[in-house]
């Protein structure tokens, strides 16, 4: 897959912007895709874009349908990612990929061109999410915080399109932003976003934003959580670690509610905030 030099100014580039909903957190566990959106850009116009929904070939986890919505009964009728390869692949050859998180939608894309069969060598990366952390002080670094920190109005969050369209107008921002600062090439920005991104490799676990800043700053999150027997509560924790179990993530955590340390199956946390 041929991607432009790191020399070529950033008004020069082509971006294709990406986004994938899935049936829970990691594709090493066997999550699949289940949405998927490009959009591609040059200079802040619209070259094309594309949407499919994805039929899985598994069940849509309680918590993957809490925020993106999508029921099994929404993909069963959908074509199979094999079968949407070659337009995807498409609109990736000769862009700079741009995602929000972006090793997270990488691995699940580098795992289903995998599982088809089909070869996939992943381009130049561009993530919103490291230059929002290295260039800008957000309260909080999710897609959404960030758009509306911005001005911008995020529109059908957690869906592919939606968030696609969002992604895009953060990146629109950034770069407009970042040129005032000096930063006109490809190169430069892959600098400044801390230097190339890859899928991430098999014992590597991709976590959501939230979780990883809370471990990191030892902070607390309020969690919206669905039980095994789906009764719902809040939850205020303190993370202390993920595991992984029988196929499952896990978040270990403080409970402030029970006052003791807890396990919280990251599936069926439906919703989570800093509660710094």
């Amino acid at each position: 897959m041929e991607t432009p030099a790191l020399s070529t100014p950033l008004d020069g580039v082509t971006f294709t912007v990406l986004d994938v909903e899935t049936t829970g957190l990691n594709p090493h566990f066997g999550d699949r895709v289940c949405e998927i959106a490009l959009l591609q850009c040059q200079g802040g116009a619209e070259l094309g874009r594309f949407h499919s929904l994805v039929n899985p070939g598994r069940s849509i986890s309680p918590g993957a349908f809490a925020v993106n919505g999508i029921r099994d009964e929404d993909v069963i009728d959908a074509p199979l990612f094999a079968d949407i390869a070659p337009p995807v692949l498409e609109m990736l050859n000769e862009t700079v990929l741009v995602a929000h998180n972006a090793p997270f939608d990488l691995g699940f894309l580098a795992a289903e061109f995998e599982i088809c069969r089909v070869p996939f060598a992943s381009s130049l990366v561009v993530d919103t999410l490291s230059l929002a952390r290295r260039c800008y002080s957000f309260a909080s670094n999710s897609l959404q915080h960030v758009a509306r920190s911005l001005g911008i109005e995020a529109r059908d969050q957690h869906r592919a399109m939606g968030d696609v369209l969002t992604t895009k107008q953060v990146l629109d921002y950034f770069l407009a932003d970042l040129l005032d600062r000096g930063v006109s090439t490809l190169g430069d920005l892959t600098d400044l976003q801390g230097g190339m991104i890859r899928p991430p490799q098999r014992e590597v676990v991709v976590l959501p934003p939230q979780i990883e800043e809370a471990l990191r700053c030892e902070g607390e999150l309020e969690l919206r959580y669905v039980s095994a027997s789906n009764q719902e509560t809040l939850r205020v924790v303190s993370p202390l670690r993920v595991t992984a179990y029988g196929g499952q993530l896990y978040l270990v955590a403080m409970c402030h509610l029970r006052s003791e340390q807890r396990t919280f199956r990251l599936d069926r946390i439906v919703e989570m905030r800093s509660d710094s």
